[in-house]
């Protein structure tokens, strides 16, 4: 869970989001700079330095204090991407174990949630006393849809009332859908160099099978595989234990 990578302004995607002139909020909504934009997000090296950079474009955006990105992990469990600030990660934590609030509401049913004063909405009672505790008024999540699937919600907060317009919304809308792509582009990347590295992996356990036993291909990988069901052990590990230990777990 990665979490208050604000400070992590020397990565080379966030460091290049930072000196770009499409930060400057008297031109952030026209077409060309969301085409920066765009190009800036997909550009970032790998899902964390995504992430952290769509925060970091939230918060220089948009009229918020604090802002934060949620994911959808195996399960259809929430779990923390990014956020600006800790007091953020409070506000996650809590929805999360509550099973509840705004944040849930806009993961689960992929709309978006626009609280214009948390201390006068009545829906959660519980959530509305925290960020009221937290000085936290105005909040706004926005799920990130790609193909009709909602993977995750960008957060913005503000510690003023009513403190997003229809404007800051609809900049907001763009935002979302253009931080959407890039997070599913850099997981799916992330995703594809797991598994050539997990082929790599196996591949090299398949030739100590083969040399010390003299197997062929086949009968290796079935050695490997046996070994994954029966100690109900990924595959990949079964293989990283064999390379490094030049033993197979006993099953």
């Amino acid at each position: 869970m990665s979490v208050d990578r604000s400070s992590d302004v020397g990565s080379p995607g966030i460091e290049t989001c930072l000196e770009t002139d499409v930060l400057n909020p008297a031109e952030f909504p026209t077409a060309d700079a969301f085409a920066r934009l765009a190009t800036e997000l997909h550009d970032s090296d790998g899902v964390t330095e995504t992430v952290d950079a769509v925060v970091e474009f939230a918060l220089r955006a948009l009229n918020c204090s604090h802002a934060g990105v949620m994911f959808v992990v195996r399960g259809g469990r929430p779990e923390i991407a990014a956020v600006s600030d800790p007091v953020i990660t409070t506000v996650y934590e809590f929805q999360i174990e509550a099973g509840e609030g705004p944040m849930i509401d806009a993961l689960s049913n992929g709309v978006v949630v626009h609280v214009p004063d948390a201390k006068r909405d009545p829906r959660w009672p519980r959530w509305s006393e925290l960020l009221s505790g937290l000085g936290i008024h105005s909040v706004l999540h926005l799920p990130l849809v790609v193909s009709d699937r909602t993977g995750g919600v960008l957060s913005v907060y503000s510690t003023m009332p009513d403190a997003f317009s229809t404007d800051d919304e609809a900049v907001a809308h763009i935002l979302a859908r253009h931080a959407a792509v890039a997070v599913a582009s850099a997981r799916e990347e992330a995703n594809l160099a797991q598994a050539v590295d997990a082929r790599k992996l196996i591949g090299q356990a398949m030739g100590i099978l083969m040399e010390r036993f003299d197997l062929d291909a086949d009968r290796a990988f079935e050695v490997l595989r046996r070994y994954s069901q029966h100690g109900n052990i990924k595959l990949r590990e079964v293989a990283q234990q064999l390379v490094d230990t030049r033993k197979l777990p006993r099953s």
